[in-house]
């Protein structure tokens, strides 16, 4: 079986604390991101979800280099990038971009439209002569929706829409021909009915030019437009995982199972039962023994506040990380 595009095992983002006052103490840190593993293959579009503060961004940052990795592997093409040194990552990042969330900050609102999309061929210096890189610009721009693309060429920021303002970044990832797009929350300032075009806008270059994206949000009603897996973030770690139908249909972790009964549906027949968690989210410094999630799980039995569960599988290509979930499916077979 050929290598994914992208693998990752045993991640690991750790936060050191500095202590306060002249005593000693022991280091105390935030479990940002704690030992996530999964693997992604060109053409394919993985959703990464969770609520805020559950590390999803954390990873983004840690996946490009852009925060340093406490422990782990993250292998892209083949090429073992955790701890490599900086000419390594510099050549990474041209097959590796990231759209962010904000498109009114991500921006520079000093420079033009073509100035913006020109600027990462620059930085890698690519496509150097002046007719190439134009061509370059033009088709990034007409691939991210802008068209016809020399009418925005030398217009700003602040003379787009927010939904422009977005294809200008995205425009400025596609311009390099990236072969994976790290997408954080990309429609999540947008207004409803430009999201829907970003997302279909996603889905076609994944197609198309066969790119892979990690797709970052916390909306689990968007992630049938573009994902073809979803795995579930809490607390820092994955706790269920696999192909968007599975987990969209039959969600096996409480936290999924919550996640999802409070996504709108458009079928009042099809509407879930509310499932309204109980307490805040665990202090990430001081985790809870066993489960992370028992503190708020409200199907959580005596074992979920000893033993901490792993992913097991529970179907093909359907793993889950919930002792309760795996051992009523043992008992069941």
């Amino acid at each position: 079986m050929p290598e994914p595009l992208l693998r990752v095992r045993g991640v690991r983002k750790l936060f050191p604390i500095k202590a306060a006052g002249w005593r000693t103490h022991a280091q105390r840190v935030v479990h940002a991101v704690d030992d996530v593993n999964f693997d992604l293959g060109a053409g394919e579009a993985l959703a990464l979800v969770g609520e805020s503060g559950c590390g999803k961004s954390t990873l983004a940052l840690t996946l490009l280099g852009l925060e340093p990795l406490t422990a782990g592997s993250i292998r892209f093409e083949g090429q073992e990038l955790a701890g490599a040194p900086p000419e390594v990552w510099r050549l990474a990042r041209r097959h590796i971009q990231m759209i962010f969330q904000d498109p009114y900050e991500s921006l520079n609102p000093l420079m033009t439209v073509g100035e913006i999309v020109a600027e990462p061929l620059q930085v890698h210096k690519l496509a150097t002569a002046t007719e190439e890189r134009r061509r370059r610009i033009m088709a990034a721009l007409d691939d991210a929706g802008l068209k016809p693309a020399q009418h925005f060429m030398r217009r700003f920021p602040h003379e787009l829409s927010g939904g422009q303002r977005q294809r200008v970044a995205i425009a400025a990832a596609l311009v390099l021909e990236p072969r994976l797009l790290v997408a954080d929350e990309p429609v999540s300032m947008l207004d409803v009915s430009i999201r829907a075009e970003i997302l279909n806008l996603l889905a076609d270059l994944k197609v198309r030019r066969q790119i892979a994206v990690l797709f970052i949000t916390h909306d689990l009603g968007t992630v049938s437009a573009i994902a073809d897996r979803i795995a579930v973030m809490y607390l820092g770690r994955i706790v269920e995982i696999g192909a968007v139908n599975d987990v969209l249909t039959t969600p096996q972790h409480p936290y999924t199972q919550a996640l999802l009964s409070v996504v709108p549906a458009p079928n009042p027949r099809l509407r879930r039962q509310h499932i309204i968690l109980q307490g805040e989210t665990p202090d990430p410094v001081n985790l809870p023994a066993g489960c992370r999630f028992h503190p708020r799980c409200p199907v959580a039995i005596a074992r979920c506040h000893q033993v901490d569960p792993v992913l097991q599988a529970v179907g093909a290509g359907h793993a889950v990380a919930c002792i309760r979930t795996t051992e009523l499916r043992t008992n069941t077979l």
